[in-house]
């Protein structure tokens, strides 16, 4: 028996008990006489005393030659601490070691295995498995498991049944997205990693599963942006005979088992938003409604006079932003700046505070008067002491460059409480969105989504106003989930797939085997999937993802402690029936 107890578990009742512990070495104090040692394991930390007085020479001489790491194993007395450490449960005792046995030598770690480690990003993901020995790392991954284990509790008492779907698939159309796997048995012909089990779970309900729900890997070979990773978790769900309404019902009621359970928060509303009015006050379909700062649209009060700036404009907008006012001049240019970096790409900002005194100075004041300023300000909901900001262009550019700029502001100002929780659907989405570049529609979910009742007929004359039976459901800013009714007959999964660009034979090479199932009685029916990865780090208080993946990759798609992707050799090329041509410059 390696270990009688943990290192997190003895306490001033095991006072005189024979204990026999294992772990790491976190840290030895040597005095000479004495030497102190904190054992650690994941549980906790248990000091450990040798004593020349009481610990035999031999235990004492081996005591000195432990490190930080070593793995070791002590046999010995429980007693009562003189010097208590209330900053640990184990404070109170510490264990008089009568044996030593060094499990395993450790060489010096690249970075201090403590809580503020003195270890960059970059050289903890090469040593991620030390790492994972810190307790902020530990913490995340036992908070990560705690969160999967309450979803599983949850489906399961509403009836979901988990069924694990293949890993090895058909490529999708949008295959330059898709992992592909060479497949050695049958030459020239390759799998994909799917990027969710969207077919798969849809079959489900055509066989008669009825409520599905499996926690998932799924793949996407795309460039990354922010706290993104090539493969990630989704809990992944679908329920037939139901309509949205039952979807929406059934995964608040999730929501809320995780914030009560995990975070013991209770969350009353789950308002609804139209995606079209999320965009118009918010400029992103993903709105955090922790906080105000909703969008005042201007055109019909800052276009009347002489400032081209707003006259050419398809769009004038502008945020009030709380107690702004009292901003110098230098901090106002600060933010001026900030919103003509390329990462927004807004040509300038104009601003207008709004004193005190019922007055209001702005920087067009040449251009507008005290009125008009006034009507700005009605339209913003500034008030006295705040500063509303404006900025101008064509209408999706400019709703994304003040969505950027509220949500900088709000972090400024402190109104991103991560333990204040504001769920939010978002319903009513585009069916279809346009291409700008080839100036073609596609699918703005999947081709599988249902359009609005109906609105199918609109396909044909107007494309961009149908809507979609989709969903998404919003936390603090980030969309945590989203879904859609699924359309279940072959001739309106035809018509679709024929209004996205694909040819009858194509859509039978692609999605044949789907069609021909919905012919055998496919029931109504339709899903979500939650991106487990970001839920469980919201619910945890942070935003980025990789804090709570055990393993994750970089931002360049990279696994820098395995070092992969990497090349293979010439006779596994040959095997897989490829060959490379690597044309050099």
């Amino acid at each position: 028996m390696y270990r009688s107890h943990t290192n997190g578990e003895l306490r001033l009742a095991n006072v005189n008990n024979e204990v026999t512990l294992a772990g790491w070495v976190q840290k030895v104090r040597d005095k000479g006489f004495m030497i102190w040692v904190d054992l650690r394991d994941r549980y906790g930390i248990t000091q450990l005393i040798f004593d020349e007085e009481r610990t035999p020479k031999e235990i004492m001489e081996q005591a000195k030659s432990l490190g930080r790491e070593f793995v070791i194993q002590v046999k010995g007395t429980v007693i009562e601490r003189q010097s208590k450490n209330k900053n640990i449960e184990t404070g109170e005792v510490e264990i008089l070691v009568s044996q030593l046995t060094i499990l395993n030598k450790s060489l010096t770690p690249p970075f201090t295995i403590e809580d503020d480690t003195d270890g960059g990003e970059d050289i903890r993901m090469k040593y991620r498995y030390l790492d994972i020995r810190r307790n902020p790392v530990k913490d995340n991954l036992i908070f990560r498991h705690k969160v999967t284990m309450e979803v599983r509790k949850y489906l399961s008492e509403e009836g979901f049944i988990e069924v694990e779907t293949p890993y090895l698939i058909k490529s999708t159309p949008e295959g330059a997205r898709d992992f592909v796997v060479p497949s050695r048995m049958n030459e020239g012909q390759f799998y994909a990693l799917p990027q969710s089990p969207q077919t798969f779970k849809q079959l489900l309900m055509v066989g008669g599963m009825d409520k599905y729900f499996q926690i998932v890997k799924c793949f996407r070979d795309e460039d990354l942006r922010a706290d993104r990773q090539p493969e990630f978790t989704q809990i992944d769900c679908e329920m037939a005979f139901i309509e949205q309404e039952d979807i929406l019902t059934i995964f608040e009621g999730l929501t809320r088992h995780l914030l009560k359970e995990i975070n013991e928060v209770e969350v009353a509303k789950f308002p609804r938003m139209l995606y079209d009015d999320a965009m118009r006050l918010y400029g992103n379909d993903k709105p955090d409604i922790r906080f105000g700062m909703e969008f005042g649209e201007l055109n019909e009060v800052a276009q009347h006079k002489d400032f081209k700036v707003f006259n050419s404009a398809e769009l004038v907008v502008g945020i009030a932003v709380p107690n702004g006012a009292s901003y110098t001049r230098k901090e106002i240019d600060k933010l001026i700046d900030w919103v003509r970096r390329p990462q927004v790409g807004a040509l300038g900002m104009v601003y207008v505070k709004c004193n005190d005194d019922g007055t209001y100075k702005s920087s067009v004041d040449k251009f507008y008067n005290q009125d008009d300023l006034a009507k700005w300000a009605e339209k913003t909901g500034a008030k006295s002491g705040d500063l509303i900001c404006i900025l101008s262009g064509e209408t999706n550019k400019v709703r994304a460059q003040l969505s950027a700029l509220r949500m900088e502001l709000a972090e400024r100002l402190g109104l991103r409480n991560p333990k204040v929780f504001a769920p939010l659907w978002i319903v009513d989405f585009p069916l279809l969105e346009l291409d700008e570049e080839t100036g073609h529609y596609h699918a703005m979910h999947h081709p599988f989504t249902s359009p609005k009742p109906g609105q199918l007929e609109l396909l044909d004359s107007k494309p961009g106003e149908v809507k979609a039976n989709a969903y998404d459901l919003v936390l603090n800013g980030n969309e945590i989930g989203g879904g859609s009714i699924r359309i279940h007959d072959k001739k309106t999964q035809e018509i679709m797939l024929r209004h996205l660009g694909f040819s009858d034979e194509d859509a039978k090479a692609q999605f044949g085997f789907l069609m021909d199932a919905f012919e055998y009685g496919a029931p109504p029916h339709g899903g979500l999937a939650f991106g487990l990865d970001r839920l469980v780090s919201i619910l945890g208080g942070q935003e980025t993802i990789r804090d709570f993946i055990a393993f994750p990759k970089n931002n360049s798609g990279r696994d820098v402690m395995i070092d992969a992707p990497a090349p293979i050799d010439n006779e596994q090329l040959t095997e897989l029936n490829l060959k490379l041509d690597l044309k050099t410059n």
